[in-house]
């Protein structure tokens, strides 16, 4: 009892100091202290093991852990501090064994036995997690984990016939005894039922007593009973359904798809009521067009009759039912009247509200070519403007009017109006569009900056009509304008999400990061976003040179990742604490989602392909690095045949007609690429893995993968993947919409031939291993092919430095003109020059023991030095070293070339005053400066690099 005290009293700093990362290492001292006369306390240990874990001694902090997890410890400080530990090594399976044995020495502890539960629940043992005795909390959910295996389970036939029939019959026994009571027991009823396809019954059960405890939601029962409907194809039933539904609210929109489904269904199946009694059990159904259509107008004339404000839905269902009478060819369509007309009576009713612009835009191709600019004037027609200014333009007098033009402005983009203009036209346009803008500030004076500006969306559309100047007549003023105009923005309206991601755009396109992580921080993304839109800053941030940028940004998407997998574990957890059963499958359907992430595999194989770049052969040797990364050449853990495509490609606002806008070809064909992209370079880790592993194997490309492959079964099953992935960088090149997603590097590593030498660097890895085998005086042959494969890589670098050549900015009058494909051609260099200088070292190391060996066998000083020896050491590392010295070289004269271009380009805005800058001069100047970052970054590591060549001893 008296060491007890002691130890709270003493180790209380420990506790307090634990979350804090600043005293952790003050924390650690205090442990030292204490552990030095306490040894034979647990939770003393694994507190100083906690420390350890938190100043980087991973492998000192797991060692020590596992001493006390030995132990097998039963007291709730020891154990708990144990889990805290785990969890952060991202280790929840240890947790596991940890309670196991606490259990075996205390069966009796409820607490014990619902932790362990929980530890289960955290590695999806659900299996397991069926075995906690009566007494337990959790021995009532013992149902719901059929349900989770039978969704976990990767065989579809044993989930139908055991997991799912069983956590059924449960279920049923408790049905008949009358235990259920709460919603969430239902609701798992209703699952297992839904799994199983047993519609009928899961109908049943909704439409039953059981399904008057469905209260949680609005219209859950409605919903079900829907849905059951559809799956059961019982169409005059869901037309009756969604009748009554839109008799009690004509404004929600989910139940008018299944209205005019189930009435073309039941048109296509010639369906025709029973002469007595009701349609259905439902009640009546509408089977025809007319019947539907008189429906609609009822509703419409309601609205109309209204004294309060009218509701959107009647109106648009007319539209839709228009939409699809026309794509059926039915001639019932003109029934519903003139669609111009239709769409001029929406607007007037509607067109002040933000969203009448996205209402609209989804049924335009009801309208003729011929009548769009006739659309156009009549809405015009319905705007109230001011008399004409100074500027030659008529200003809306309140937001109201403002909302108004602002819409037809929009539909006027989104039926090509502004494209089909020619380019003074477009300039007209702008000018019209800015003037508004700023005229529309006026309205949004007292604003916080949390707030959106009411004329935003004509600035965000005057940086598009520049942006589609610039792809259309190469002029880079335009971009410039198009950034100047949404800094401008941003100014007034800090918080425009909009502004931000444009702007993003416009800077990764030019090839200038430095500005991109600020304006991404700012977006201030949360959760699930870092998965959808994170992809815009990790996709240029190690192509364009920002080396530290960009294993900022690849560190703080790996976090959330690495987070995701903790949470969802917790928010699992909860939903059993409270019962929330239903929610349990969305909870690992997340972690699943984010799991099996195409981005989070590329930014993954990215950070870890970053840091062999900056810090293998540097600050630690490549098996150093690789060791700590914890990568095994021969296991690929990409989920290749799961992955899912997280990515939001419509993040961006956009107004461009159809025929602009991103398709389904767009994203099938981005996937692809993405694909091949991360295939590759996922390749080129493994094998540089492999160069790094202690008594490696051959490094084997997939050539001879596949060749082995071939000869046991006779056949070549598939052409070498290496040769594959080369073929297709010339076919998945693909030009996608601005806004769309971006195109990856593969056409840039092809063009530059970036692809081609790394490809051959680690190709020559095998030829060493062959050398290893047959020694120095039996392989002469060999030899020289490996001296030549040396000698034509310092060829090919030559040639990928050769396209790098060039100004990256040049000043033409006052024109700012940029090349970032220099810049990007610049960074596979660097990259490519990595690869060869492992290779080279590589080639060292095994060498050495050979040389030794020959000098033992001749004796002699003189002939121990081969030609292979003699060839690497005087020729191809020679010319390697003076090529790096050339690289410099190039890249001093861009910075200095770029500095005085910077000065250049201040002194002909006619002012050198920082603080007077237009947002135009600002935006040059953050481009020039975010490429004097990247030269600097890239000429640093290539330094470092010619370092190693010095010391590099063959």
């Amino acid at each position: 009892m008296k060491h007890r005290l002691l130890y709270n009293q003493r180790s209380r700093p420990l506790v307090v100091r634990r979350d804090n990362a600043a005293l952790t290492r003050e924390a650690l001292i205090t442990n030292v202290f204490i552990l030095s006369f306490m040894w034979f306390l647990s939770p003393v240990q694994v507190l100083k093991a906690i420390g350890l874990q938190r100043t980087g001694k991973q492998d000192e902090a797991f060692t020590l852990a596992q001493e006390v997890a030995t132990l097998e410890p039963t007291d709730d400080n020891s154990l708990q501090a144990l889990t805290i530990l785990y969890r952060e090594m991202h280790r929840p399976e240890l947790v596991t064994k940890l309670y196991e044995a606490a259990v075996k020495k205390v069966p009796l502890s409820e607490e014990y036995h619902s932790h362990l539960f929980m530890a289960y629940a955290r590695v999806g043992e659900y299996k397991k997690m069926q075995q906690p005795p009566k007494y337990c909390y959790y021995y009532s959910v013992k149902k719901n984990l059929f349900v989770l295996q039978a969704i976990s389970a990767q065989d579809e036939k044993l989930s139908q016939t055991m997991f799912l029939p069983l956590a059924e019959r449960m279920v049923e026994k408790m049905v008949k005894e009358e235990k259920i009571e709460a919603e969430a027991e239902v609701q798992l009823y209703y699952m297992i039922l839904e799994r199983l396809g047993k519609c009928v019954e899961a109908l049943d059960v909704i439409r039953g007593p059981l399904g008057e405890k469905l209260t949680s939601e609005l219209q859950s029962r409605e919903t079900k009973c829907m849905s059951l409907y559809r799956r059961l194809q019982r169409w005059p039933e869901c037309n009756s359904l969604a009748h009554k539904l839109l008799l009690k609210n004509p404004d929600d929109w989910q139940f008018y798809p299944s209205y005019f489904d189930s009435l073309f269904h039941l048109i296509d199946q010639s369906w025709s009521p029973p002469e007595e009694g009701e349609h259905c059990s439902e009640g009546s159904v509408h089977h025809t067009v007319a019947e539907v259509a008189s429906f609609v107008e009822e509703r419409i004339l309601g609205e109309d009759g209204k004294d309060s404000r009218s509701l959107r839905g009647p109106y648009l269902a007319r539209l839709e039912l228009m939409h699809r009478l026309r794509e059926r060819g039915c001639p019932e369509e003109k029934l519903l009247g003139d669609p111009l007309e239709l769409m001029v009576q929406f607007f007037g009713k509607f067109g002040d509200k933000p969203c009448c612009i996205t209402d609209l835009k989804i049924y335009l191709h009801l309208l003729c070519p011929e009548q769009h600019v006739q659309f156009v004037n009549r809405l015009g027609e319905a705007v109230p403007l001011g008399e004409q200014g100074d500027e030659g333009f008529a200003f809306p007098e309140d937001t109201k009017a403002l909302q108004r033009h602002l819409c037809v402005c929009q539909l006027s983009r989104a039926l090509g109006l502004h494209h089909a203009l020619h380019p003074d036209g477009k300039l007209r346009l702008i000018a019209e569009l800015k003037a508004h803008y700023r005229h529309g500030l006026k309205f949004g004076s007292d604003a916080l900056k949390t707030e959106l500006q009411f004329s935003d969306m004509y600035c965000l559309m005057a940086a598009h009509v520049y942006i589609d100047l610039w792809k259309e007549t190469g002029d880079e003023n335009m971009v410039w304008q198009s950034l100047g105009v949404l800094q401008e923005g941003l100014t007034a309206s800090p918080s425009n999400a909009q502004f931000k991601l444009l702007m993003l755009l416009v800077y990764c396109h030019l090839g200038a990061f430095e500005p991109v992580v600020d304006l991404y921080s700012s977006l201030d993304a949360k959760h699930v976003q870092h998965d959808t839109i994170g992809f815009l800053l990790t996709r240029y941030a190690g192509s364009l040179g920002q080396f530290a940028a960009a294993s900022q940004s690849c560190n703080f998407s790996l976090r959330f990742f690495h987070s995701n997998q903790k949470d969802t574990s917790e928010y699992i957890i909860q939903a059993y604490k409270y019962g929330a059963f239903e929610k349990i499958p969305e909870f690992i359907a997340l972690r699943n989602r984010l799991n099996q992430s195409l981005h989070f595999a590329q930014v993954r194989t990215e950070r870890m392909l970053l840091d062999l770049f900056l810090e293998a052969d540097i600050v630690l040797s490549l098996e150093e690095s690789v060791k700590a990364m914890s990568l095994c050449p021969e296991e690929d853990d990409i989920p290749w045949d799961t992955m899912r495509d997280n990515r939001d490609l419509t993040v961006f606002t956009c107004w461009d007609p159809k025929d602009r806008q991103l398709t389904e070809e767009h994203r099938r064909r981005s996937l692809e690429e993405e694909s091949v992209w991360l295939r590759l370079r996922s390749l080129t880790l493994r094998l540089l893995a492999s160069l790094a592993s202690p008594g490696h194997t051959p490094p084997q490309t997939p050539a001879q993968q596949n060749s082995e492959k071939a000869n046991e079964n006779g056949v070549a099953d598939e052409p070498p993947i290496l040769g594959v992935l080369l073929s297709q960088l010339h076919q998945t090149h693909a030009g996608y919409p601005l806004l769309g997603p971006p195109a990856t590097r593969l056409a840039s590593a092809l063009s530059s031939g970036s692809c081609q030498c790394q490809a051959a660097a680690l190709q020559l890895s095998v030829h060493l291993q062959d050398l290893e085998s047959a020694g120095l005086d039996e392989s002469s042959e060999l030899q020289t092919q490996i001296c030549n494969g040396f000698q034509s890589l310092v060829v090919q670098l030559r040639e990928i430095l050769n396209k790098c050549k060039g100004d990256l900015l040049e000043m033409k009058g006052s024109k700012l003109k940029t090349r970032p494909s220099l810049l990007e051609n610049l960074i596979f260099f660097v990259e490519t020059v990595c690869i060869v200088l492992w290779t080279a070292s590589h080639c060292a190391k095994i060498l050495r023991p050979l040389k030794t060996s020959l000098q033992k066998k001749k004796k002699k000083k003189k002939d121990v030095n081969t030609a292979l020896v003699r060839s690497l050491r005087f020729d191809p590392l020679k010319r390697l070293q003076d090529l790096l010295t050339q690289a410099l070289e190039y890249i001093k004269g861009q910075e200095t070339g770029i500095t005085a271009l910077q000065l250049a380009g201040l002194s002909l805005e006619g002012n050198t005053q920082v603080s007077v800058q237009t947002p135009l001069v600002a935006a040059m100047d953050k481009v020039q400066s975010s490429y004097l970052r990247s030269l600097q970054e890239a000429g640093d590591l290539l330094k470092k690099r010619a370092e190693t060549i010095k010391n590099l001893k063959i």
